[in-house]
C-alpha cells in the first residue's frame, strides 16, 4: 500500500524519517559504498524492531498475549504503516546495492576484456593449428569403414519377407 509523505512522518520516529529520506533517489546517489552498508545495517535493525513491535501488538488485539504497555493495545494501524514504510526504504537501498554490484562488476568485466585483448593484440597472429580437414580447402569426407555383416544372407532374406507379410496383413485390416 502507497501511502503519503505526511502518513509516514506520522508514523515514523524523527531518526527513522533521516534514515527513510536517505533512502530516496536523490540522497541515496550520494552515499559511499560504505555509508551505503551502514545505512542498509541501521535499516535492517530498524525494521526488525518495527516488526517485532507490530507482531506483539497483533497478539496483544487477539488476546494471545497480556498487554506489555500501561494500557492494553487498541489497534496497530501505526505500527504496521511504520513496518510497510521501513521495508520500502529498505528495498530501495537493496535496489541501490544491487545496481551497484553489477555496475562494479560489468566494469571488471570490460577491464579484463581490454587486458586479454592488449595481451593479444601484443603477441602477434599466431600460426593457425595444423589440422588434416579445414574449411578453406572445403572439407573431405572420411573414409568409409566397411563393416563385416555376421548375419547370413539367408537369414536377412527370411527376416525380411516376414517383416514384409506382416506389414501386409496390418495393412489391409479394417479400420
Amino acid at each position: 500500500m502507497a501511502s503519503s509523505r505526511k502518513q509516514e512522518a506520522r508514523a515514523l520516529s524523527a531518526d527513522e524519517r533521516e534514515l527513510v529520506e536517505k533512502s530516496r533517489a536523490p540522497a541515496v546517489r550520494l552515499l559511499t559504498d560504505s555509508q551505503l552498508t551502514r545505512l542498509v545495517k541501521r535499516m535492517r535493525e530498524r525494521r526488525s524492531r518495527a516488526r517485532t513491535m507490530a507482531e506483539r501488538q497483533r497478539r496483544e488485539l487477539r488476546g494471545k498475549a497480556g498487554a506489555r504497555g500501561a494500557t492494553p493495545s487498541k489497534a496497530d494501524e501505526g505500527s504496521r504503516l511504520k513496518l510497510s514504510v521501513l521495508s520500502t526504504a529498505l528495498g530501495r537501498l537493496d535496489a541501490e546495492t544491487e545496481r551497484r554490484r553489477r555496475v562494479k562488476a560489468k566494469t571488471s568485466l570490460v577491464a579484463s576484456a581490454k587486458k586479454a585483448l592488449a595481451l593479444k593484440q601484443k603477441a602477434g597472429r599466431a600460426a593457425p593449428a595444423p589440422s588434416t580437414r579445414n574449411a578453406n580447402t572445403g572439407l573431405r569426407g572420411k573414409e568409409r569403414i566397411a563393416v563385416e555383416n555376421h548375419v547370413p544372407r539367408s537369414t536377412r532374406g527370411r527376416v525380411r519377407k516376414l517383416v514384409a507379410k506382416a506389414q501386409a496383413k496390418r495393412d489391409s485390416r479394417p479400420r
